[in-house]
């Protein structure tokens, strides 16, 4: 017989029934009844109840050993009995009666709990992450993930493309974020950057002549730490292909994450292919965010023209158009019976997010007519209220919002109202995977702060446009070839056809102020790689770890991550970041200063 384990703690049937075996596991929970001790036998596979009596010789052993020791257990496997069958356990229909017992390896007093799942302080869970990884809901997690990724893998490859492994000591590259530095102590005063993202490797494997390439990539960000996001490192999966336009990334794409989440989706609903298509300015537009949760049926709606009529008596707003102001509406069905109060609650919603407040106009039915009601709608003529419920498209007992303000600001507050309105009326099917890629995203973006033109996406873009024309073009109406697919109000993925052109190139970055020299400086490999014959060639780069979330149901990156980092960048399972030693930092010709208060 084996020395730990003859079969998995999920294996034994009745059909074992008589067969003496042996186990090897964690002390999951035991149940004391005086003359009987069970306890249930817990390893990576599942749970088997075992039993022994008072009489013995290893009954008081059994009773003190702790939860979470491991032990290894021998015994005969019997039947349970009708009335005691498990039926949410594989194993439950039978138990393990105990002929030997030995301790492995003993646990000490536990600082949270396996059995049970409770909520515990994140402080707590990620110190001990290999105890909470016990847990049968993290367990899992983790387990979903390896096998998304390895489905993931198997479909690329299964495509024909390549994976290749792109360098994690790398030069530093404007992806967006800083960089994490690494110190040279062969090159005195230089640095190395972990890659924010393999961009411009993955560039230069097309140029090199490969067709297809993908990677299960490391990617390494000194950003603030989001629920969604985490603050030091993720992993995506990143795809490159030669001579493709967009709709060939998107066709290759889809079916791949389609299947993703047919297997791993719990049999939820999930959109059909193609995946819905929605320019970037539409989506602004009609919910306030390029990152829309399509399982919200609430659209928003540009009412300025109506606001500016002369039968609305509503002059506060009329001031403000004519400082350049627009007016969004956002519709909220099925509510005008709800108290004032409800409607209270929303403007002073809508200030505390930093907004001017909401407006609102009630939709009420009298004899033959809907009309508005509220504290503004005395200001509509009939007419301009029909004309609101056109365009709107509204129904009886519907009510709508209005916001005014600048641009930038109506379309924040307004996407927040609308997903806020769709969470509160219970509008989101949470049983649907809505995916939608949205498309055509401005080259260039101009920096309030900054008080300059920058990128909007990916420097890299191919912008939409012909080079000869791109010098006199004004830079804040040229799009680009670049999208992103979002499913359920997560942006899942970033992409681009990539400007394969270097002439083009150099206009692009002029446009930020960067010059030829700059460039070159800066991006030497690249302009180097286009300027010898560079294929037209684009990508992507799916999140694995959002993917993962929304296949678990989870809205925190860090239940389905091994060993993450909090907020605050701090992996407080192993210490880190720690100090280096004074050797070390002598090595490097580094000296720590104290931080300036």
């Amino acid at each position: 017989m084996h020395k730990y384990r003859t079969h998995t703690c999920s294996e034994l049937t009745k059909k074992e029934a008589g067969k003496t075996v042996k186990l090897s596991g964690w002390i999951h929970r035991k149940r004391d009844h005086g003359n009987l001790l069970f306890f249930d036998l817990r390893d990576h596979y599942g749970l088997t109840q075992c039993v022994t009596e008072n009489s013995s010789n290893f009954f008081k052993e059994i009773e003190k050993v702790k939860p979470e020791s491991v032990v290894c257990v021998s015994g005969k496997v019997v039947k349970r009995s009708t009335d005691t069958i498990n039926k949410d356990l594989f194993t439950g229909e039978i138990e393990i009666i105990v002929s030997s017992f030995e301790v492995l390896s003993a646990a000490k007093d536990l600082p949270m709990p396996v059995f049970g799942e409770q909520d515990y302080p994140e402080e707590t869970r990620l110190k001990y992450r290999f105890i909470d990884l016990r847990r049968q809901e993290m367990h899992d997690n983790i387990i979903l993930r390896s096998k998304v990724i390895s489905f993931i893998r198997n479909k690329m490859i299964s495509g024909g493309f390549l994976e290749f492994q792109t360098p994690i000591l790398t030069a530093s590259s404007p992806e967006g974020a800083r960089d994490f530095l690494v110190p040279s102590r062969l090159h005195h005063g230089k640095f190395y950057a972990l890659p924010q993202a393999p961009q411009q490797f993955k560039q230069m494997v097309m140029i090199s002549g490969f067709d297809k390439y993908f990677q299960i990539a490391p990617c390494f960000r000194d950003e603030d730490g989001r629920a969604d996001r985490s603050p030091g490192e993720h992993y995506q999966l990143d795809i490159e292909m030669s001579f493709v336009e967009q709709e060939d990334i998107f066709k290759t794409l889809e079916p791949i994450l389609f299947e993703v989440f047919t297997e791993f989706g719990k049999g939820k609903i999930i959109s059909k292919i193609p995946f819905t298509r929605i320019k970037y300015k539409d989506s602004m537009l009609k919910y306030g965010t390029d990152k829309p949760d399509l399982r919200n049926p609430i659209k928003i709606f540009d009412v300025t023209e109506i606001m500016n009529r002369e039968d609305v008596k509503l002059d506060i707003f009329k001031k403000s158009i004519a400082k350049g102001a627009i007016v969004r509406a956002i519709p909220a069905p099925n509510t005008s019976s709800k108290p004032r109060s409800f409607f209270d609650a929303y403007n002073n919603w809508a200030k505390e997010e930093g907004a001017k407040g909401l407006g609102y106009i009630v939709l009420e039915r009298t004899k033959e007519k809907l009309l508005g009601k509220g504290p503004i709608a005395k200001l509509f003529s009939e007419k301009a209220i029909n004309e609101l419920i056109k365009v709107c498209n509204l129904k009886e007992n519907d009510s709508v919002f209005f916001s005014c303000d600048t641009k930038s600001n109506v379309e924040k507050i307004s996407g927040l109202a609308r997903q806020k309105l769709g969470q509160e009326l219970n509008l989101i099917d949470s049983q649907k995977f809505e995916f939608c890629w949205i498309i055509d995203f401005p080259m260039y973006q101009y920096d309030e702060k900054e008080k300059k033109i920058d990128f909007s996406h990916n420097p890299f873009s191919m912008p939409q446009i012909n080079p000869s024309d791109f010098e006199k073009s004004d830079p804040l109406s040229i799009l680009a070839y670049q999208y992103d697919l979002v499913c359920n109000g997560s942006e899942i993925s970033s992409g681009a056809i990539r400007n394969h052109l270097p002439d083009l190139m150099y206009k692009v970055f002029s446009k930020v102020g960067y010059s030829k020299e700059d460039v070159n400086k800066k991006f030497e490999g690249m302009i180097k790689a286009l300027s010898y014959g560079a294929p037209p060639h684009g990508g992507m780069a799916p999140g694995i770890d959002r993917i993962v979330m929304l296949l678990a149901n989870k809205d925190n990156i860090r239940e389905i991550t091994l060993f993450p980092m909090n907020q605050n960048a701090e992996d407080l399972l192993m210490g880190a970041p720690s100090k280096p030693t004074e050797t070390q930092l002598k090595e490097l010709s580094i000296k720590v200063l104290d931080k300036k208060k």
